[in-house]
């Protein structure tokens, strides 16, 4: 990460990632290609429509879960990285030590969540008894086996902060294609198993994030050498948890703000239809293969750009900036082109009523275009967690998944024509998230070009200070 040229390294490093978090992507959206198949039953007509809603319902906690791991990870990632930069062994073996801590007591809180929070939260979004029993169904295999994916999510950063993305990589695949063959195993019944329905799903799932879990932490600990372990390191350090979360907070934020936006918008959709927190749902889940994508770059550009932040290479910094917008400027290209070009016939792998199809057909050709900003947004936010900016990543985060959307949304379905405007809200954050972005960039740049900032670097936390 100090020697070689920063677009080979950033791609050697970005492209394992980004398989990574595609695949991650096919945990959700192929449950709900397999849930829509569902078979009706008696009394129940459009069961895979009900099931697709449920598990749009309860996708937020996923989300969330989802956040807290990755968020530690970011900050276990860029922490580590810069210690591995500055040389700093004990360091090191801290914050992986603490990481895999934090993550056993996340898993314990969700798994409480699990217990006493799930009927309460799928109740506050619908009131139709079908729907509420397959959320729960569903919801409850994946908070009390949570601890797969939390865990997976920060030993694939212990892994990534070395630069060894392909072996994160490697875990991830197996993961994804253990769900993906599970999938339809459990939930149709094949091969003499009982017919599981959307519970299957959920099974399908966590059994897929065990065994990714399984493999990164073999791997850690067999290819990471770089990384001292041992069951002290395990001791929690409040001084090591607190630099952590000082860079993965503002992370974790960002990431449940994804989730709490989705929690609204199932809720402000709801007063349109609920073809349109069906339509809304699978459109997120398509759309996640893009973004994950644009992800995985990012979390390149972070331990790049950090390390040789601790390394005090400005230069080395620069590239990787400059770099990393490009290229994942260039994915969401692709994926704008392959929404407008494919809409339809996406929409119509999920097996769709009528009306939820033309929604979600909708939803990818008005949204798609402000892939553009998001993109910008994504690398930029990457950068700031990389220089420790948290506060501007978090601003950036607030914008586009919270302050604007939300409002937006809600004034748009007071339009007589709401099928169609409540998806404007979303490009529109986009672009004002991107106003603030380029503002908070200029920023950082002159504060790194000003004759105080002295070419062997100070803490990051004294240098640069965005209100």
């Amino acid at each position: 990460m100090g020697t070689e040229p920063v677009p080979k390294v950033m791609l050697s490093m970005g492209i394992p990632i980004i398989l990574s978090m595609v695949l991650q992507a096919c945990y959700n959206i192929v449950d709900s290609m397999f849930v829509a198949r569902i078979p009706d039953s008696s009394g129940l007509v459009h069961a895979g429509e009900y099931a697709v809603n449920a598990l749009t319902l309860a996708f937020p906690v996923q989300m969330l879960i989802v956040a807290f791991g990755i968020g530690t990870g970011v900050g276990v990632n860029a922490l580590l990285a810069r210690s591995l930069g500055q040389n700093d062994k004990e360091k090191v073996a801290k914050t992986a030590g603490n990481g895999i801590f934090l993550g056993i007591v996340i898993y314990l809180f969700f798994f409480l969540f699990g217990i006493f929070g799930i009927r309460l939260y799928l109740s506050s979004q619908t009131n139709d008894p079908v729907v509420l029993a397959m959320g729960i169904t569903y919801l409850k295999i994946c908070t009390f086996v949570s601890f797969g994916i939390v865990l997976f999510s920060i030993y694939e950063k212990l892994l990534q902060s070395t630069g060894k993305t392909v072996y994160s990589t490697i875990a991830q695949i197996a993961g994804a294609f253990a769900n993906i063959i599970l999938d339809p195993i459990l939930i149709f019944g094949y091969f003499g198993l009982p017919e599981l329905g959307i519970a299957g799903a959920a099974y399908a799932t966590v059994i897929g994030q065990i065994l990714s879990m399984l493999i990164a932490m073999l791997l850690h600990y067999t290819k990471n050498k770089e990384v001292p372990n041992g069951i002290s390191y395990l001791n929690p350090d409040p001084a090591i948890i607190k630099e952590i979360y000082a860079i993965g907070l503002p992370a974790i934020i960002m990431q449940a703000l994804m989730s709490f936006m989705t929690y609204g918008i199932n809720i402000i959709f709801g007063a349109v239809s609920m073809a349109a927190v069906t339509a809304y749902g699978i459109f997120y889940k398509i759309q996640q293969f893009i973004f994950f994508a644009g992800f995985g770059l990012r979390d390149a550009i972070t331990p790049l750009v950090s390390f040789n932040y601790g390394l005090g290479n400005r230069q080395r910094m620069k590239d990787g900036m400059k770099y990393g917008i490009i290229y994942i400027e260039i994915i969401m290209v692709i994926g704008i082109a392959v929404l407008e070009i494919f809409a339809e016939p996406l929409a119509a792998a999920f097996q769709l009523s009528d009306e939820t199809a033309r929604l979600c057909v909708l939803a990818m050709r008005i949204i798609a275009p402000g892939f553009l900003f998001a993109g910008a947004n994504i690398a930029i936010q990457g950068i700031f967690q990389a220089l420790e900016c948290g506060i501007g990543s978090l601003i950036i985060s607030l914008l586009r998944l919270f302050v604007v959307v939300l409002p937006l949304a809600w004034i748009f379905t007071k339009f007589s024509n709401a099928e169609f405007m409540i998806w404007l809200a979303f490009p529109i954050a986009e672009l004002a998230a991107f106003l603030a972005a380029v503002i908070l960039m200029r920023r950082v740049n002159k504060i790194q070009a000003s004759p105080a900032h002295s070419a062997e670097f100070q803490p990051a936390s004294k240098q640069i200070l965005i209100p």
